[in-house]
């Protein structure tokens, strides 16, 4: 069973950010192939007014890594020790960043780290420090997000309140509680490590992709028998997209599943939140206060 920890906290904030701060690119995970949509999404915040630095080995590789893990972890580093550098962007996902967790301590900073999917690891490691990072766009993603989706990201950093995200409430009334964003496939393996933030009194943001409904399944079970889910106060659900099941293979839906593995927890449930893979993926505060209200269908952050 999974052991008691104290609740969940509050973070904190990084300085809100203004043009034309320093925002330096880590490659963490994967090696980077979206090269162009990588130029592009350099470009959205260049536009903005942002100096925007890549390290000089931002297209390295070693197998499925964007180069080895001292080179990876060295960019980290860097960009956490360097006094002009106000945010960090993630470039990509794929898988690797939790690799450069081992043995490592964060450096004594507050300043944003932006990214989701993989960059799961980052966000949910300098949460157990108390520091606030964004779920939302990589530098491969960020072109694709709708201009409502872009002023979101820009508002909620540079010290600007955001809206609600409206979903589909599966009942079971409102609850508030402190954000905790995640891909689950990530956040699964994350369980029982040192880099599990406590899960007590947290609203769980989940999304996926490529993950069959069976494989969400075995998941959400690890979640449940572990006891991970004992503490959590409710679930906010993005999208799952390209879990369709094997063709000819008798499956229930993703949809199902997650019926099936969540809704009898008796605690509130939104899904059909408008963050993931493969479409809109709305900026989520890691570690702040929300409210989900599962009569309405609403993820709504709380002021002060």
């Amino acid at each position: 069973m999974q052991k008691t920890r104290a609740s969940f906290s509050r973070c904190q904030l990084p300085p809100p950010l203004k043009p034309p701060d320093l925002l330096r690119v880590i490659v963490p995970s994967g090696t980077l192939r979206e090269v162009d949509a990588f130029n592009r999404g350099i470009e959205i915040w260049r536009s903005r007014g942002y100096h925007v630095q890549l390290p000089h080995n931002w297209n390295a590789r070693e197998g499925y890594l964007a180069g080895t893990d001292s080179q990876r972890r060295q960019q980290l580093l860097e960009a956490c020790l360097d006094p002009k550098c106000r945010g960090i962007l993630c470039a990509r996902g794929g898988y690797g960043s939790a690799r450069l967790l081992e043995d490592w301590t964060w450096p004594e900073q507050l300043k944003w780290l932006i990214g989701f999917s993989d960059i799961t690891a980052l966000l949910w490691s300098l949460a157990q420090i108390g520091v606030s990072g964004v779920h939302g766009p990589l530098l491969t993603t960020i072109a694709a997000e709708p201009e409502w989706s872009l002023k979101r990201l820009f508002d909620w950093v540079e010290g600007r309140p955001i809206a609600p995200l409206k979903g589909v409430g599966w009942g079971g009334g409102k609850v508030y509680g402190v954000l905790l964003p995640a891909n689950l496939t990530v956040a699964t393996h994350l369980l029982g490590t040192p880099l599990q933030p406590s899960l007590s009194g947290v609203i769980l943001a989940l999304e996926d992709v490529t993950e069959a409904p069976y494989r969400i399944d075995r998941m959400l079970t690890q979640w449940r028998m572990s006891g991970a889910m004992a503490g959590v106060k409710g679930i906010a659900l993005g999208r799952f997209s390209r879990c369709a099941p094997p063709k000819d293979v008798p499956s229930w839906s993703v949809e199902e599943v997650l019926r099936d593995r969540i809704s009898d927890l008796g605690i509130p449930v939104v899904s059909d939140l408008p963050f993931g893979h493969d479409g809109i993926n709305a900026a989520l505060p890691v570690g702040q206060l929300v409210e989900l209200d599962a009569e309405v269908g609403t993820l709504s952050w709380v002021g002060g």
